[in-house]
């Protein structure tokens, strides 16, 4: 069972309650298709601009996150013609706030959760 964690952003906390990133999760849908099977590893928010992330993601790998999952709202946003990357997303770094979870606290780190892009597959740093 991979443990796997989500880091979402505090520009959609007060807007949505991740039970899509959830429910695809427990279902091994959009992002999650790539696991046999899934758990929780718990769920944080990283407040602009990300300088709170690299302690979060440490916090989470030491209570047995495998993977940490950047929510799809961080890089697309969702359109009358659904979601979309071109539009980009809540956050502008989120590549670089990846790419150093992922070297500093030494964990796979995946850019998508539900909601995917159409054609959109997940950026994997591992």
């Amino acid at each position: 069972m991979t443990e796997i964690a989500i880091i979402r952003c505090e520009k959609n906390l007060d807007k949505c309650p991740l039970k899509s990133c959830l429910k695809s999760l427990v279902n091994k849908k959009a992002a999650f298709t790539r696991y046999l099977d899934t758990s929780s590893a718990g769920v944080f928010t990283c407040r602009c601009p990300g300088d709170n992330v690299i302690e979060l993601a440490k916090r989470l790998k030491s209570k047995g996150a495998e993977v940490i999952h950047f929510s799809t709202c961080t890089f697309a946003t969702k359109t009358p013609k659904g979601w979309r990357v071109e539009e980009g997303g809540f956050c502008e770094n989120i590549d670089e706030i990846m790419i150093s979870v992922h070297k500093e606290a030494d964990i796979p780190c995946v850019k998508g959760t539900a909601h995917l892009p159409k054609g959109y597959i997940p950026i994997v740093m591992a």
